[in-house]
């Protein structure tokens, strides 16, 4: 298991699929099957494609910044800031379980909005 590559592709596949090619990140970097854990989106490569071009038709100005990637054996961690329209911003922590080619074959995420006011001084991904 090559954990430098899996952590590579899941950028790449992340960053591809959210700035608007669905399609292409699917083709470069999603294995045979594709097993989706988020309540928003069904199974399968097409269903994936369909959840992000929906969302760059409708929000076509946003931004993702990769804060940190962790990865071990087949899972990779990504944390990420995400800025959408209006500066709103979120959160998430996407797992990605690759095959032993380094394709995506399943993912799980966590998305947290930031709010306007907090307790501390600490930001939620620095």
């Amino acid at each position: 298991m090559n954990t430098e590559l899996n952590k590579k592709n899941a950028i790449a596949f992340y960053k591809m699929a959210y700035e608007g090619n669905p399609t292409k990140a699917v083709e470069l970097y999603v294995g045979e099957t594709y097993i989706q854990h988020n309540p928003m989106v069904a199974d399968g490569s097409q269903a994936f494609i369909d959840y992000f071009d929906r969302m760059q038709k409708e929000f076509p100005v946003k931004s993702i910044d990769f804060v940190r990637s962790v990865a071990e054996g087949d899972l990779v961690a990504l944390h990420t800031h995400q800025v959408w329209p209006d500066n709103d911003e979120y959160i998430t922590m996407d797992f990605f379980r690759c095959d032993e080619n380094g394709k995506i074959i399943e993912h799980w995420d966590s998305i947290q909005q930031i709010p306007k006011t907090s307790n501390n001084n600490n930001t939620m991904y620095k």
